[in-house]
C-alpha cells in the first residue's frame, strides 16, 4: 500500500475570467470563422467562472511559433513545478533527501531531459533519484501517475515517490485553427500544476502522518480498443492541434459504468459503499455523465465541480487538484474513495482508496 502525505498546486498569475475568453475567441475569428457567434455558448455551458493562464489574453491573439511556445513551456513548467515541489514537501515536514523517485507527468510540451532533471538540478534532491517521467496520458496521467507511485512503493515499501504534473494547454491553442475541436478546448483549458508526495507503507513518513488520509488500495487502467481518435493531439509544424470527439459523454455512460463497476466487484466493493468520488472534471457533460451512469449521489461531484469552476480544465493536474481538496477536508477514518480520470487511448485510470 501506499499512503497520500500532502499535496500542492500551483498556478500561474494571470487569472482569466471566462467572459473575458469568450470576447478574445469572437475578436480572433469573427472574420475567418461565419458561425462563431452560435458556437461561443461553449463558454456559457461548460461549468467555468475563472481560469489561469501563462500569458495574458492580448498574447494568444498572435501567433507563434512552435519553437517559441515550447520555450515558453519549459519557463513557466520548470517554475510551477517546483513551486508545488517546495510547497508539497514543507507540508509534510519531509527533506529533498527523503525522496527517492519522482514521477513526472505532462502532455503540453516536450522536453528531453525531462523536466525531474532539470528541479534536480536546482533543489537539494539526493542526485541518485529515480526519474520516471510520463507523457502522452493526457487528461488521465495525473491519476495514472499516482497508480505507478503506488506499485513503486509496493517494490520499494521504505520509499518516498514525488508526482508532479505540469500542464501548460493554454500554449497549445493554435490562432488560426478554425476546427470545432479548437474552439471547445479553448473554452474548458487551463495552466496549472500539481505535486503529490506518496509514501510506502515501510516509510516513516507513511507512519508519522497525524490524521487520517488516503491510502492507495488498488488501481486499474482500461484501454476502449480501437479508439485512438477520441481525444490527444494532432502534432504538425505549428504544435499541438487538439483532437475531441463530441461523442465523449455518450462514450463515459455506455464504456465507464461496467469498467468501474467490475473494478470495484474484484474488490469486494460496490459504488454504494465509495463516499469520495475523487473525479477528473473534464467538463461539466463529463461530470454529468458521471454522476448519471454511475448513479452517484448529487452531492458527490461538488468538489470536482468546484475546481473545474475556478480552475478549467488543467488536463493531468486537475484531478490532483481536486484530491488536494479531500486531503485539506476532515475525512472519516475507513473512509472509501474512487479516483477517476479519462485520458488518450481512450482509457479509464481508476484508484480504490481508504482514508487511514
Amino acid at each position: 500500500m501506499a499512503k497520500i502525505i500532502a499535496v500542492q498546486t500551483a498556478l500561474p498569475r494571470h487569472i482569466v475570467h471566462q467572459q473575458e475568453a469568450k470576447e478574445m475567441i469572437y475578436d480572433v475569428f469573427q472574420h475567418t470563422y461565419p458561425k462563431i457567434e452560435r458556437l461561443l455558448s461553449v463558454f456559457d455551458n461548460g461549468g467555468i467562472d475563472t481560469r489561469y493562464l501563462a500569458k495574458p489574453l492580448e498574447w494568444y491573439k498572435e501567433k507563434h511559433s512552435f519553437e517559441e511556445k515550447n520555450q515558453l513551456f519549459l519557463e513557466e513548467a520548470i517554475k510551477l513545478g517546483e513551486e508545488a515541489i517546495k510547497g508539497c514537501l514543507d507540508q509534510a515536514g519531509a527533506r529533498y533527501e527523503d525522496v527517492d523517485a519522482i514521477i513526472t507527468v505532462c502532455t503540453t510540451g516536450l522536453a528531453a531531459p525531462s523536466l525531474e532533471a532539470r528541479w534536480i538540478n536546482r533543489l537539494p534532491f539526493s542526485k541518485k533519484v529515480m526519474r520516471l517521467p510520463i507523457w502522452g496520458l493526457g487528461c488521465g496521467g495525473g491519476a495514472s501517475g499516482l497508480a505507478r507511485a503506488h506499485e513503486y512503493c509496493l517494490a520499494y515499501p521504505k520509499a518516498n515517490v514525488l508526482v508532479v504534473a505540469v500542464e501548460l494547454c493554454s500554449l497549445t491553442f493554435q490562432v488560426e485553427d478554425l476546427s470545432k475541436s479548437n474552439l471547445i478546448g479553448t473554452s474548458l483549458f487551463a495552466d496549472g500544476a500539481a505535486c503529490v508526495l506518496v509514501a510506502g507503507e515501510e516509510s516513516q513518513l507513511f507512519q508519522r502522518a497525524s490524521r487520517p488520509l488516503p491510502v492507495i488500495q488498488q488501481t486499474a487502467t482500461v484501454l476502449m480498443e480501437d479508439s485512438e481518435e477520441v481525444m490527444g493531439w494532432d502534432i504538425k509544424n505549428n504544435g499541438f492541434y487538439v483532437i475531441f470527439s463530441k461523442d465523449i459523454p455518450s462514450i463515459v455512460h455506455q464504456w465507464l459504468e461496467p469498467q468501474v463497476k467490475g473494478f470495484l466487484a474484484s474488490q469486494q466493493t460496490k459504488i454504494e459503499e465509495i463516499r469520495h468520488i475523487v473525479a477528473h472534471p473534464g467538463g461539466k457533460k463529463v461530470l454529468e455523465a458521471y454522476e448519471e451512469s454511475l448513479q452517484l449521489a448529487p452531492d458527490q461531484l461538488n468538489v470536482s465541480r468546484t475546481v473545474l469552476s475556478q480552475y478549467g480544465n488543467m488536463s493531468s493536474a486537475t484531478v490532483l487538484f481536486v484530491l488536494e481538496q479531500y486531503v485539506q477536508k476532515e475525512v472519516h477514518p475507513y473512509d472509501l474513495g474512487l479516483m477517476l480520470a479519462l485520458g488518450p487511448g481512450f482509457s479509464s485510470e481508476m484508484l480504490l482508496m481508504r482514508w487511514e
